[in-house]
């Protein structure tokens, strides 16, 4: 997962060659042997890639903050001039989104009202920056620019300090059905298939919707252990469902700096207490699904921050998703000691219903 940065800020300046020591880093933690030969691979690539003509292309990814700061996202990738220019957007998908090649530790700047903030991405390409800067609660747009690359415009959403209530969702077999857990089944989902071809659980995103309308100015944000390779395409996926928008936190592949593997679970959990922290008096009603451990991450989670969960509803998978999930978490028969709801249910409309039953919201 990308290490947090704070980001400098200047007066809005060309690119050079000194904009590559912008920003100091703390010292970090020797390498993993496999992130070494991680770093071998991607430097050779990029060569590889910079002489076939290939430039330096921004995806940008929704972030978030509250008045006083936002956390940006994006990443830096080596593209073809026909992806950089196709009409203002990124369009990297299926298998080609983990084709192309990363570019790592490079600068990108930030320009938010006329102020150019430098950050600085990590070893695979993705930037995840904390920046001070008071914005009004509500959606905003900043610009984001590296040398050789177009200018993106990147949506930010600022949470309102008066609301107390948000949502943090799953993805995969949460809001869509993905049977991620089965290795080839995942791999088809992820290189093969495109966001029209995946299918939607029924009535989550009215009830995302109805929460949203039940308490206005309710963010929504999107949890997942999949890559950031695919966060394009679950963004045209939610969208084209009519999810609410919100900030994707999703993971990388491939070795850490410690470590051969990165651990899902681990990612979520983190990301669970990084919002908690940034937000200590707001309350998320944790949704999640019952075939991939979210019970276990959002019961430890609630056992530690009881004060910032309103509920947990966990989604049951069908008896054939439960297959190819590799089984059903059998939690839901363990005694709950904690006053806090919990909610199952098979679809969005069972848990509004449960909700409703449980005084969390309206019945209207």
């Amino acid at each position: 997962m990308p290490g947090h940065r704070k980001a400098s800020s200047a007066p809005p300046a060309a690119f050079g060659s000194n904009a590559q020591a912008v920003v100091a880093q703390s010292v970090e933690p020797m390498l993993h042997r496999a992130a070494r030969m991680e770093d071998a691979i991607h430097e050779f690539r990029e060569q590889n890639a910079r002489r076939r003509g290939l430039i330096p292309t921004i995806v940008p990814y929704t972030g978030y903050g509250a008045p006083g700061w936002i956390r940006v996202l994006c990443r830096v990738l080596l593209t073809k001039e026909g992806e950089k220019l196709s009409t203002g957007h990124t369009h990297v998908r299926g298998w080609r989104s983990f084709t192309s090649v990363p570019i790592n530790e490079v600068v990108v700047d930030a320009v938010i009202d006329g102020v150019t903030h430098h950050m600085t991405a990590d070893r695979g390409g993705v930037v995840d920056t904390r920046i001070e800067v008071d914005l009004q609660p509500g959606w905003h747009s900043i610009v984001l620019r590296t040398e050789g690359s177009l200018e993106v415009h990147a949506p930010v959403f600022v949470i309102d300090p008066a609301v107390k209530f948000g949502i943090i969702s799953d993805i995969d077999d949460t809001v869509m059905v993905t049977a991620l857990p089965r290795p080839f089944l995942a791999a088809w989902n992820t290189f093969v298939l495109d966001e029209h071809a995946r299918r939607p659980v029924p009535g989550m995103a009215v009830l995302y919707e109805r929460l949203r309308a039940s308490a206005p100015g309710t963010p929504v944000i999107y949890v997942s252990t999949g890559a950031w390779n695919v966060a394009p395409t679950l963004n045209r996926f939610l969208t084209r469902n009519f999810y609410p928008r919100g900030p994707l936190l999703l993971t990388d592949w491939g070795p850490t700096h410690d470590r051969w593997f990165r651990s899902g679970r681990q990612h979520k959990y983190q990301t669970l207490r990084r919002i908690a922290a940034e937000f200590p008096e707001m309350k998320w009603l944790l949704v999640g699904d019952d075939g991939q451990h979210d019970e276990d991450t959002y019961g430890n989670f609630l056992a530690e921050h009881p004060s910032n969960v309103a509920g947990v509803a966990i989604r049951q998978l069908s008896s054939t998703e439960a297959v190819f999930a590799g089984g059903r978490s059998r939690a839901e028969e363990h005694e709950r000691t904690t006053k806090t709801p919990w909610i199952y249910a098979p679809d969005g409309a069972g848990i509004w219903d449960q909700l409703v039953e449980k005084g969390m919201v309206g019945g209207a």
